[in-house]
């Protein structure tokens, strides 16, 4: 899928290869994106692909002053984690907590969301609302773009070819702010958005003084509604101008038909969810439906793997160097693959399943240094240096992992192609939450597809194998 693959150490070595090759190269972090479509062939020209994951100092989360700050790397699962965040920037929170699935999450970054550019993004209609600014660097300097200035249309921004985001900063919400995210997808998980909105307002006791309201999934780019923004400022949270205020933010767009929904069904649905956000900020219950622990399958010993001390040019003729489960090994072959097609045939580890290829199912679901990932959106090269664990792998020894035992005695295994993704899934659960919750357990499975019947059985496996791993480790 590509020519040249580079593992570089430091955000520089990136620079530096972006001024070389141009056009010709990408950054690639996450990946949950470009690999797709490179092997949809949607990425004509793209040949260079320069990997930032394990860069040093790009995946923190700060807050310097009333300022948050949020580095290239930051993935959605940290979003979704970080305290500082659900407490003073909730919308993004929310939005990053819709995107995808765990495995996807694990993986999929903040910055390569708003790069892609799609009106649809999730991520994208929060920050807007909250003023955000995007760090651009190449090797002539850096400059900084208002997120509102960053997007020319669907899929396009003024990012040049040298170019590359290295930050992203907003201003927290004060203590008389308050926020919140809704999405409306086809599906509870893993749906590209319908439409949403991000809807932030200050307040001075219950009068408003300042309001924010984006759309996203309505137009080309995510927009603000000015006409409803100003039909709040001076009033205070009635039935009636929630109504007034739904009814104006539903007129302003111009939304289109296509495979997800009716133009007619966007613009009464940006009604009744700008009036359901309305509602709860007036009732201050924009964090009721929060998760409490949410699964967010990266175990207790997960990360990013170990900055790299020096950039590596993946060479076609290369050996990759991992541990897989649980060995070192070396395996000649693969460079220019994804890593589940590089498992199952240059490993010879046929267990991971390729189901959708473009993290649908989590038929391909692996560990990668300790977090759960499709391995259908990760490049191999990813894997040199790395730590996987595949479905082969989660026993210990001849005995078979309590997930396994499970679904065998539940009848939880059907045709059994999904089945080993919903085994990962199980097993990282339980490893970050022995004793899983009824949510927590449907929270693991988002983005594992079983197309044979329904997922009762599948649900009260885990629930028995988190009786027998609570069994054994009394024992």
């Amino acid at each position: 899928m590509w020519d040249k693959y580079f593992s570089v150490s430091l955000p520089g070595e990136a620079l530096e290869l972006l001024a070389k090759y141009g056009s010709q190269a990408r950054i690639i972090a996450g990946g949950t994106d470009i690999l797709i479509e490179m092997e949809r062939g949607q990425r004509k020209g793209v040949d260079v692909l320069i990997d930032i994951s394990r860069a040093g100092g790009l995946n923190e989360i700060s807050l310097h002053g009333d300022e948050i700050r949020l580095g290239a790397l930051v993935t959605h699962n940290q979003v979704v984690n970080s305290v500082l965040l659900v407490e003073r920037a909730l919308p993004l929170a929310q939005a990053a907590w819709e995107v995808g699935a765990p495995q996807i999450r694990n993986r999929a970054t903040i910055a390569g969301n708003l790069i892609t550019a799609s009106p649809a993004n999730d991520t994208i209609t929060p920050l807007m609302a909250l003023g955000a600014e995007v760090r651009l660097a190449s090797l002539t300097g850096e400059r900084t773009i208002p997120l509102s200035q960053f997007y020319t249309g669907v899929r396009r921004n003024v990012m040049r070819p040298d170019e590359m985001l290295t930050g992203i900063a907003f201003p927290a919400l004060a203590e008389n702010e308050r926020g919140i995210f809704l999405k409306l997808g086809l599906r509870r998980a893993q749906a590209i958005s319908v439409i949403n909105t991000a809807i932030i307002l200050r307040f001075e006791g219950e009068i408003i003084t300042k309001a924010l309201i984006t759309l996203g999934s309505v137009a080309p780019t995510v927009i603000h509604v000015p006409v409803a923004e100003n039909a709040l400022v001076g009033k205070t949270l009635t039935p009636e101008v929630i109504a007034e205020v739904a009814r104006l933010a539903a007129a302003t767009p111009s939304p289109i038909d296509d495979i997800r929904s009716t133009a007619d069904y966007r613009a009464e649905m940006v009604r009744v969810m700008v009036a359901r956000g309305l509602r709860a900020l007036a009732a201050n219950q924009q964090g009721t439906n929060w998760p409490h622990q949410p699964a967010m399958l990266w175990g207790e010993d997960a990360g990013d793997g170990d900055a790299l001390s020096e950039m590596i040019e993946h060479e076609s003729d290369a050996p990759i160097h991992l541990i897989l489960n649980g060995q070192s090994v070396k395996i000649a072959t693969g460079q220019h693959k994804t890593l589940l097609r590089f498992l199952r045939e240059d490993a010879g580890l046929i267990g991971t399943k390729e189901g959708c290829a473009e993290g649908e199912c989590g038929a391909c679901t692996v560990f990668l240094d300790g977090a759960a990932v499709m391995a259908c959106m990760v490049p191999a090269p990813r894997a040199h240096g790395a730590e996987v664990v595949t479905i082969e792998g989660i026993g210990q020894g001849d005995a078979l992992h309590p997930i396994q035992e499970a679904f065998i005695e539940q009848g939880a295994v059907q045709c059994g192609y999904c089945t080993p993704g919903f085994l990962m899934a199980g097993a990282k659960l339980l490893e970050e939450h022995p004793e899983p919750t009824q949510e927590q357990i449907q929270q693991s499975i988002t983005g594992n597809l079983c197309r044979c019947t329904g997922y009762y059985k599948i649900v009260q496996a885990f629930i028995e194998a988190s009786k027998k791993a609570t069994h054994t480790q009394e024992a």
